[in-house]
Formats: structure tokens, C-alpha cells, sequence
């Protein structure tokens, strides 16, 4: 092999090394970055609509506390927009089902909520039932309890998906890091062995042949310079033998 594909083969095979590692860590950041995105949108949605869920439940509770205390009109204005809102929460987590069994648990909280607001109806059909506190701890409270304690498990759910999505975030980000540093280790060990056989094929050469030339320079004895690659610098080592001796001879 020529020397100079020999320089070049060296630099090409670590450049080919850390273009791998390059070419693989964005691979990776890529799929990465594609997929937990997803993840997470999908399980921020739940969470923010578990939370929508749980607010209209408590402003439908205090609705009902408000048409049990007197205010009856403005308690069944703050019942109906909160429910409302509830139901549009509910239509948002019924469409982002993305964890196992999350279905089951829509499902349970959509149960509950139609106890719920079936109760609730009660005293706004019948307005001169006997509707007071104990009727509402003994009723209303623990519907609404069942309820938000149904959405409450949907929105761990999620939170602890996403803690999971992020625990996997962290562990792929060691499996990205590893080609990178795999390549920085294949790399100094490839640049030393690369910088010995420079040395060996290249530099030492170089050196014999500039003493032997300086030793023919002195005593006049032709050179006998031995290079052991079959190469450009055997091609000059012979060519300054055969020229010292071509002087000599003059």
C-alpha cells in the first residue's frame, strides 16, 4: 500500500468511526424526541382534564350546598355550567385513551358522575322535598366523594405514566450518550496506535534514512538503509543507495 493511502486510510476510518456514533446518537435524539413528545401530550391532557373534572365536581357540590341553603336560583346556575364544564373535561379524556385499561377508567368515572348528577337532580325536580345538611351527608357528599375520588385515580394514572416516560427519557439518554462515548474511546485508542505506526512506517524511516545519508556524508561509504514497508519511502531508500553509489564511482 502506497504511503500516502496509508495516511489517508488511517484518517478516513476514524472519520467513518465518529460519523457512525454521529449518524446513531441523532437517530436516536430523533426517535426520541418524536415519541416522548407524544407521550407526554397525551397524559398532560388527561391530567389537565382529570383537574377540570375535579373543579366542576367541587363548584357542583358547592351548588348544591347553595340551593340547599336558600339560594336556590344562583345554586342551579353554578350546578349547570359546572356540569358543563365537567362533561366537556369528560369528552376530552374519553378521546385521548392512550394507557392500558385508561378505557375502564373513563368508564368508571362516567358511572359515577350519572349517580352523581342523578342525585343532584332530585331536589331540583322536587323543590318542596325536605332537602337540608343530613339529606346532603347522607346523599349528595358521598356520590360526590365517589366521583372525584374516580377521577382523582384516572389523574394518577397519568402522572405516574409520565414519571415513567420520564425515568425512560433518562435511560435513553445513557444508551444515546453510549456510541458517543464508545467512539471518543475507539478514537484515542485508534489515534495511538495510528501515531505508533506512523512512527514505525513513516518517521523511523525517515530518520534511518537521514542518518545513513549524513553517516555517506562523513565517511563516504554507501548507504544500506532497510525499510520494511514496501512503499515511496523504500522507493527513496533505494533510489539514495543507488545514487550513493553512482557518486562512488565517479
Amino acid at each position: 500500500m502506497k504511503l500516502r493511502m496509508k495516511i489517508m486510510s488511517g484518517f478516513l476510518i476514524l472519520v467513518i468511526m465518529l460519523a457512525i456514533a454521529g449518524i446513531f446518537s441523532i437517530y436516536e435524539l430523533m426517535s426520541m424526541s418524536s415519541s416522548v413528545q407524544s407521550l407526554l401530550d397525551d397524559n398532560y391532557k388527561s391530567i389537565i382534564a382529570g383537574k377540570k373534572m375535579v373543579e366542576a365536581l367541587e363548584r357542583q357540590d358547592s351548588g348544591l350546598l347553595l340551593w340547599i341553603s336558600g339560594e336556590r336560583e344562583e345554586g342551579r346556575k353554578m350546578m349547570e355550567k359546572a356540569d358543563a364544564e365537567f362533561q366537556s373535561a369528560l369528552s376530552v379524556a374519553k378521546n385521548n385513551l392512550t394507557l392500558p385499561n385508561e378505557a375502564d377508567f373513563v368508564e368508571d368515572i362516567e358511572s359515577r358522575y350519572r349517580t352523581y348528577g342523578a342525585l343532584q337532580a332530585v331536589p331540583l325536580q322536587n323543590p318542596s322535598g325536605n332537602f337540608d345538611m343530613a339529606w346532603y351527608f347522607s346523599h349528595g357528599h358521598p356520590a360526590f366523594q365517589a366521583a372525584k375520588t374516580s377521577v382523582d385515580v384516572l389523574t394518577a394514572l397519568n402522572d405516574e405514566a409520565m414519571y415513567r416516560t420520564a425515568s425512560n427519557l433518562k435511560n435513553r439518554m445513557r444508551r444515546i450518550t453510549m456510541p458517543g462515548i464508545v467512539a471518543i474511546v475507539s478514537a484515542l485508542v485508534f489515534a495511538f496506535l495510528f501515531n505508533y505506526f506512523i512512527h514505525r512506517y513513516f518517521v523511523n524511516p525517515i530518520i534511518s534514512i537521514t542518518h545513513e545519508v549524513q553517516n555517506y556524508l562523513k565517511t563516504g561509504r554507501p548507504t544500506g538503509v532497510e525499510v520494511e514497508t514496501d512503499d515511496e519511502l523504500k522507493d527513496l531508500a533505494s533510489a539514495i543507495q543507488d545514487l550513493s553509489h553512482l557518486v562512488r564511482k565517479q
